[in-house]
């Protein structure tokens, strides 16, 4: 018995009756199963799904698996010659005599006459069918190995799968929304360019029939150029087109004005950190616990446990503030993190661990995450909360908007890139619905005399 023949017997075994695949269906998941075993397999599951990675079957009978049977008609042919052949060497090479002993010290198997050697005196010996049990055994072990870490590449290969599917996916809904944010910026230059057009045309019909009409008056006058005496006609000021007024500056007035249907946040959320029980908005600046999970790649970046996601830019130095709206929510989380901050499975919100956030809880429980945590006191519940980070001076503070009122300071030693971080929380059975929505910054443009200001 050898590794390679064991190997090669499991792969061509199936999985359901572990003997020799006979008349092997092949199922669109790419495994091959005995046609007479996975038929009763699905009798008796009610289902049809692939016994091994339980993806769901298309109706029908599955094709047979010419390639496989074939091969597996070979290698049993191959076996039996390879087992004649190996009785008539079960021979000692040496002296003919039959092969009875396995001489444990120098791993081989020899016949009595080899037993005798000066080399083999004081050697430890066992039957030979003692020693081809204990071979089996240990194969057997590292067969159960293979299978495991076969078992284990195909999960991955299945989870490689999903994730490009996924990506395509991503980027079909990303492409999606990018023609529909540019038509929209499309319509709105079409219908500026129309009514730049049309005051054009109604200056030009009016000063068209200014002229006119001063045409006709002067034509009246020559006609009675005989009869009296009269002063000659001017060209009145402002009869020619407004040149600059349609032309001067253009592009500039017309990106002034679409400041006004520009929404400009300060931050935005990072889709691939989301847990996946949140849903996003399609502009990334609202989230809300669904409740229900989506079939979304176990990417490394992604929160598996709380239902938390970043926002998609980091910061290591300067000054940042963003607002958030909070509304009546009874419980929430807002405030920064490291990036290198763990996100998977359990662990404790707090500084030593990466996170400087403060939360509500029961609707009037406002926390800040320290270790133990921090009861805070405010003067009244509020709606919003300004995040405030000065990377450079170690502080995160949290604010009330609505009076500026300081909630809480974080001060600490920053190094690394810090995150934005938010949590709706656990929305149990519709006790806290609603969402959390960092608020858009209006824009203004000022013009100077060497320069061009845009202020938030």
């Amino acid at each position: 018995v050898c590794l390679r023949s064991l190997v090669d017997s499991f792969l061509l075994s199936c999985c359901i009756c572990s003997d020799f695949f006979r008349d092997p269906v092949v199922l669109k998941c790419a495994h091959s199963f005995c046609g007479a075993c996975l038929q009763r397999f699905w009798a008796q599951n009610s289902s049809r799904e692939c016994p091994l990675c339980r993806r769901k079957s298309s109706v029908g009978d599955p094709p047979l698996n010419i390639v496989l049977r074939n091969v597996v008609e070979l290698y049993s042919k191959q076996r039996s010659e390879r087992e004649v052949v190996e009785k008539s060497a079960s021979r000692c090479s040496l002296h003919g005599e039959k092969i009875l002993l396995f001489c444990i010290e120098d791993q081989e198997p020899i016949c009595v006459v080899c037993l005798t050697a000066k080399k083999r005196r004081n050697h430890q010996l066992c039957p030979v069918e003692e020693a081809v049990q204990d071979k089996k055994k240990d194969l057997r072990a590292s067969l159960i190995l293979l299978k495991e870490k076969l078992e284990k590449f195909t999960k991955v290969k299945q989870e490689f799968e999903e994730t490009a599917k996924h990506i395509k996916s991503q980027s079909q809904q990303t492409e999606k929304r990018i023609k529909e944010e540019f038509e929209k910026l499309h319509q709105f230059l079409r219908e500026e360019e129309e009514a730049r057009l049309s005051v054009l045309r109604e200056e030009e019909v009016q000063k068209s029939k200014r002229m006119k009409d001063e045409i006709e008056n002067i034509s009246q006058q020559v006609s009675t150029l005989a009869q009296c005496s009269l002063q000659y006609p001017k060209l009145p000021s402002g009869a020619l087109i407004d040149v600059t007024k349609h032309l001067g500056s253009l592009r500039f007035k017309v990106w002034e004005k679409m400041l006004e249907i520009v929404q400009y946040t300060p931050v935005t959320l990072d889709l691939n950190t989301a847990h996946p029980w949140l849903s996003v908005s399609d502009d990334l600046t609202s989230l809300r616990d669904t409740g229900v999970k989506q079939q979304l790649p176990d990417n490394p970046e992604r929160f598996t446990h709380y239902v938390n996601v970043l926002g998609s830019e980091g910061f290591n130095s300067g000054k940042r503030s963003w607002e958030v709206t909070v509304g009546d929510k009874p419980e929430w989380d807002v405030g920064v993190v490291k990036g290198s901050a763990m996100r998977r499975g359990k662990f404790t919100c707090s500084p030593q661990n990466g996170f400087w956030v403060i939360g509500l809880r029961n609707g009037d429980e406002y926390k800040a995450f320290t270790s133990p945590s921090t009861r805070l006191r405010v003067k009244w519940k509020p709606r919003r909360i300004r995040v405030q980070l000065d990377y450079d001076r170690g502080e995160v503070s949290f604010f009330n908007p609505a009076d500026m009122s300081l909630i809480y300071t974080f001060k600490d030693r920053f190094t690394g890139t810090l995150f934005p971080v938010f949590s709706p929380c656990v929305n149990n059975k519709g006790s806290n619905t609603g969402a959390l929505k960092i608020c858009p910054v209006r824009l203004s443009v000022t013009a100077e005399s060497d320069r061009v200001l845009i202020y938030q």
